[in-house]
């Protein structure tokens, strides 16, 4: 079962994700949750079907699939689930619904890097009036340097939101910002073990380099907005929408 039985963060970790804008919970997922979500992934067909891909500056690619809403297939477990849910309405500070989710793909010695920048970097053009949003990444299988892992500068989303504009397929940050930046706050590469979740607040800075390894970078990562955030136009991401939560055992429940 998982290591972490919890749904909620203690004072000291919620405390921390606030000083550092993220915190990793280590074995947030066990090995027969995770390799569920893998096998699911490697056989589904609309899966497959949905991938498009992301080029950084250098040509290399990065494959994902999108979905704004979480339904009864098993992504849609992950994204409901309290593990993640109740300790995002603690960072928020009240009831959250699903942005968006996704998985990404950085294949071995073809994944590409993603450029330094914010999600709220984006997500601001979307009508979100405040940057009341987050983010749960949960690594499918080992996330290392050499595989690409995330990278973060702590205590970065203290800076409030940076302009950005287009590198390759991408949109990055203000180069000048991210460099004085970088000269000034920890870099912290976040490693993890299949399971493990980072989460992190739309306003911190991240980036993550090519895999040059012969391992893949998996990860799914679930975006939520606060319900008092309801965007004021409409984008390529709802409007607030009631969030399901499914009981803490739904994913090893699924599919019986």
């Amino acid at each position: 079962m998982n290591t972490l039985q919890t749904t909620v963060f203690t004072d000291r970790q919620l405390a921390t994700y606030r000083e550092d804008g993220f915190f990793i919970a280590r074995g947030l997922f066990d090995d027969v949750e995770i390799n569920r979500l893998l096998e699911y992934a490697r056989t589904d067909p609309n899966f497959a079907a949905s991938l498009y891909g992301r080029k950084d500056s250098t040509g290399m690619e990065t494959k994902l699939a999108l979905w704004n809403t979480a339904g009864e297939d098993l992504y849609g477990m992950f994204a409901r689930s309290p593990q993640i849910v109740d300790r995002l309405e603690q960072c928020l500070g009240g009831e959250v619904y699903l942005y968006h989710m996704k998985m990404m793909l950085k294949e071995p010695h073809v994944g590409g890097a993603w450029e330094w920048h914010q999600d709220y970097g984006y997500w601001y053009n979307n009508g979100c009036l405040y940057p009341l949003l987050a983010s749960c990444l949960i690594a499918v299988n080992a996330h290392t340097r050499a595989n690409g892992c995330l990278q973060v500068l702590r205590g970065s989303h203290l800076l409030g939101r940076i302009d950005h504009g287009k590198t390759g397929d991408q949109t990055g940050a203000d180069l000048e910002r991210v460099n004085a930046a970088l000269e000034r706050l920890d870099l912290v590469y976040c490693e993890c073990a299949p399971g493990d979740a980072i989460f992190f607040d739309s306003n911190l800075l991240h980036r993550s380099d090519a895999n040059t390894s012969d391992d893949p970078r998996w990860s799914l990562i679930c975006c939520y907005n606060a319900r008092r955030n309801d965007p004021y136009k409409d984008s390529r991401h709802p409007r607030y929408t009631p969030l399901s939560k499914v009981s803490t055992s739904a994913i090893r429940d699924w599919g019986a």
